[in-house]
């Protein structure tokens, strides 16, 4: 099944025929918590004798030359790694193409995007070809290409798992939450501690994750960069209106992220150039790194030429040392809100909102928790509706750029669910529930 949806979609990098031979003395790990359970992982997990490019030629015949943590503890856990899927060139991308591997499409429609830069495993996963997957997340990487293909995924917080670091985060893709939890329940174990001492030996909370008390959560439907499409908008009233009958607390904290432009933190201008020097650019890469070749000056008479037309990216940058101060300014906030008036019954667990990503502007909505480590995941909820389309013919966002209209009728729309840093366990029971209760009302109709 996997080859063939990999033949319509072009979403693997390649097989991993060492699977076999792991099925040989699977025995010995019938006790594992994901004993016989094939899983994808992305490109660029270290995996025995195969190379993990990342889309890059010159990283071509660097096999690895052992597993990495994750993936040792996935096959002491019983699980099978089988095969490892597509990235885009670089990683850096919405995109998933690369000169090595080709272009992934979409599974729901092959005209369209998986996301990236974990669009193999979405698009491998949303087609029916994988039950659970691993990707990895440094501004969206896996709550965007999940959001894309109707699946669900979530970013743990960095370092909970071994191979994450700053900013960015390995975590699970799948087709429910249940299978989430399991996953960070398996990975979260002895042997991980053992084999990666760095990471903090905490297990997975299972009664935090099964606790079915009330939760408090606060939401915000603008976040003052990325105006959401009438979709999004309909989804996240959608969910807080479920959320609400159901017996959850739901308030608005007029919550605005006011993501400046942290692109400077995040791609330094030489970093494209050096890592793709000697080799062809990706077509889907090319328009994203041309910028930054050319000289400050082409640079400043561009930037006032297209600003008439995408006034969204014309955004200010902040200088590295106020970004320390913009963020613990941005934590100080949430903590306040979760813990006023010293009241215990006024905690709130998480925020909520919506996404369903057509352009550059929507990464404002994920990079921001990339930023702050907080762990957040996505969980489908909707699709694009012929209503939704009426609608967006007399919309504008906040810019009124002609971005604004590339949403397509049809496609999923999901909601992302964040909570603390370390809060996982929490996070993944507020993704449980919105799966729930979508679910229940799905079977009502």
């Amino acid at each position: 099944q996997t080859l063939e949806v990999n033949r319509r979609l072009n979403c693997c990098a390649e097989v991993l025929l060492e699977s076999w031979d792991q099925l040989e003395d699977i025995g010995s790990h019938k006790d594992g918590l994901l004993y016989g359970v094939p899983v994808s992982i992305k490109e660029n997990m270290g995996y025995k004798g195969h190379d993990s490019t990342c889309g890059v030629i010159s990283k071509l015949d660097l096999p690895a030359t052992g597993d990495s943590v994750l993936v040792e503890v996935l096959k002491r856990q019983g699980a099978i790694p089988f095969v490892k899927t597509n990235v885009p060139q670089s990683l850096l991308s919405y995109d998933c193409g690369n000169p090595i591997y080709g272009l992934t499409l979409n599974p729901l429609n092959p005209q369209k995007t998986p996301g990236g830069s974990s669009g193999g495993e979405g698009a491998l996963i949303g087609g029916g070809g994988s039950v659970l997957g691993m990707g990895s997340d440094i501004g969206g990487s896996i709550r965007i290409p999940s959001s894309f293909c109707g699946i669900c995924g979530f970013k743990p917080t960095a370092n909970r798992l071994s191979g994450s670091v700053m900013l960015s985060s390995f975590g699970p893709m799948a087709r429910d939450v249940d299978s989430l939890a399991l996953c960070m329940q398996a990975l979260l174990c002895d042997h991980m501690f053992r084999l990666d001492p760095t990471v903090p030996p905490i297990p997975f909370n299972q009664q935090v994750y099964q606790r079915s008390k009330p939760l408090r959560i606060g939401y915000y439907e603008n976040d003052g960069y990325a105006m959401p499409s009438p979709s999004m908008g309909r989804a996240l009233r959608e969910t807080k209106a479920l959320l609400e009958r159901a017996g959850h607390t739901v308030s608005n904290p007029q919550l605005q992220t006011n993501l400046l432009c942290l692109q400077k933190v995040f791609t330094p201008l030489d970093f494209f150039h050096i890592l793709l020097k000697g080799g062809p650019v990706d077509p889907c890469l090319r328009v994203q790194i041309i910028p930054y070749g050319l000289p400050r000056t082409v640079k400043k008479i561009l930037s006032i030429l297209i600003k008439p037309i995408v006034s969204a990216l014309q955004v200010r940058s902040i200088q590295k040392g106020r970004l320390k101060l913009y963020l613990k300014s941005f934590v100080m906030y949430i903590r306040l809100l979760m813990l006023y008036l010293a009241d215990t019954s006024m905690f709130v667990n998480g925020l909520i909102f919506s996404l369903q990503f057509p352009r550059v502007g929507a990464l404002s909505y994920t990079i921001i928790y990339n930023l702050l480590n907080f762990p957040a995941g996505v969980v489908p909820v909707s699709t694009v509706t012929a209503e939704d389309e009426e609608e967006l013919r007399h919309y504008k966002g906040n810019y009124g750029d002609l971005w604004d209209k590339l949403y397509t009728k049809g496609l999923p729309v999901a909601v992302q669910c964040v909570a603390l840093p370390w809060q996982d366990e929490l996070c993944l029971r507020f993704m449980r529930e919105v799966e729930r209760l979508f679910r229940e009302k799905k079977k009502k109709k």
